[in-house]
């Protein structure tokens, strides 16, 4: 399944991406510092900033950005004996991966960005394409294991492995809730692995899966008719993910129509974005998923928190935390390289860029970067009990 998704989405990149560099659409720069030349580098970035999950790529956007800010803010950085300053630019691939790819060519040609964040696997899968040939590095935002399985030498994955999530969020939900589960996760690759790890392991586990479909969020909006189906297999738990905006919708349709049992969410959606939708926890009651950056007892979140409701007027959810470390590392990991452009050192380089990151910038533990290019990152879980969010040890 996964190699032939691979080579669908070269198929899709090849078609689309001549055609994709052409377009008129301006990036958007979050410093005005376009172009080539100076003392600049370019950041890239392609992820959803229209659609179903526009709120969720903007977050992962805020990070960099957040974290572009601080360090010119404080004057740059400074590699071999040189000042430089970032820019980010941004590009709106609608969640397509044919878009992301078509994007990152713009990226790299126009821009010479060395690093391109993207936040879902199918555009990292169309970025591993030719990212090796093209030598940037992929900043990929998924917790998918396959992307940096794969072998590819210029690919970060900052989230955790969502691997990790199976069985705390599995042992949870059946110690609370009972063995029938219905699963209505994202259509997206993401959503179908997802599910494919986490079924097999409920059965094995001695549960029962009464009900599997998925939801296309991007052409779906009521929900009624899929969550009905589900609910009618009796289910004590349902299986939700994908961004927090749609997936708080399905609960909240799960609980007007009278789905009393328990939620496993996906790691992409999170309980505290999901809350304004759902309209309180007590709708998420007996949910498992992802601990809100909020909750987090790492000393450096409270001067965070309050740094980012100052600039963005929301909580930061995990998505905007761990891609504000991921651009402070690949800083940290360019210094240590003596190099801006140079991929390949920047790679080699990321521990030194982990081990070097400032106090106050380590808002998650993360002291390692494993040997396939994956953050070794703690898995922190959370539950919504009694209408508020406790932390699952």
């Amino acid at each position: 399944m996964k190699k032939l998704t691979a080579s669908f989405v070269l198929l899709l990149v090849i078609m689309t991406v001549l055609a994709g560099c052409n377009k008129g659409d301006s990036p958007a720069s979050s410093n005005g510092n376009k172009g080539k030349g100076g003392n600049v580098v370019n950041i890239g970035f392609s992820g959803p900033l229209s659609g179903a999950a526009a709120l969720y790529g903007k977050r992962t956007l805020n990070g960099v950005e957040m974290a572009v800010k601080e360090i010119n803010d404080a004057g740059g950085f400074e590699v071999k004996g040189k000042k430089y300053t970032l820019n980010l630019v941004s590009l709106d691939d609608k969640y397509l991966p044919n878009e992301t790819g078509a994007n990152a060519k713009r990226l790299v040609q126009e821009y010479d960005t060395p690093i391109i964040f993207t936040p879902h696997s199918g555009g990292v899968l169309a970025l591993q394409v030719f990212n090796e040939q093209e030598k940037f590095i992929i900043g990929a935002y998924t917790s998918e294991p396959s992307v940096t399985e794969s072998g590819n030498s210029l690919t970060v994955r900052i989230p955790p492995n969502y691997e990790g999530y199976i069985e705390p969020f599995s042992s949870y939900a059946m110690e609370h809730f009972g063995k029938k589960i219905a699963a209505l996760p994202t259509s997206s690759q993401y959503g179908k692995d997802w599910t494919e790890a986490i079924l097999p392991y409920w059965e094995k586990q001695g549960g029962k899966v009464v009900y599997n479909a998925s939801i296309d969020f991007a052409k779906e909006t009521d929900f009624f008719t899929i969550v009905t189906n589900a609910l009618k297999k009796d289910p004590d738990v349902l299986f939700i993910g994908g961004a927090s905006e749609p997936t708080a919708k399905v609960a909240k349709q799960a609980r007007e129509l009278g789905f009393k049992g328990g939620f496993i969410i996906m790691d992409q959606a999170k309980l505290d974005q999901m809350k304004p939708i759902a309209g309180s926890y007590e709708t998420l009651e007996g949910s498992i998923g992802v601990l809100p950056l909020i909750d987090s007892d790492e000393e450096a979140v409270p001067a965070f928190v309050k740094n980012y409701q100052k600039q963005y007027k929301e909580d930061p959810s995990s998505e905007v935390g761990l891609n504000y470390i991921a651009m402070h590392a690949f800083v940290e990991a360019m210094k240590a390289a003596g190099s801006v452009d140079d991929a390949q050192a920047i790679r080699k380089h990321m521990q030194d860029g982990l081990t070097n990151l400032a106090p106050e910038q380590k808002i998650y533990d993360i002291p390692s970067i494993d040997e396939h290019g994956g953050f070794a990152s703690t898995i922190v879980v959370g539950a919504v009990e009694d209408g508020k969010v406790v932390p699952i040890r």
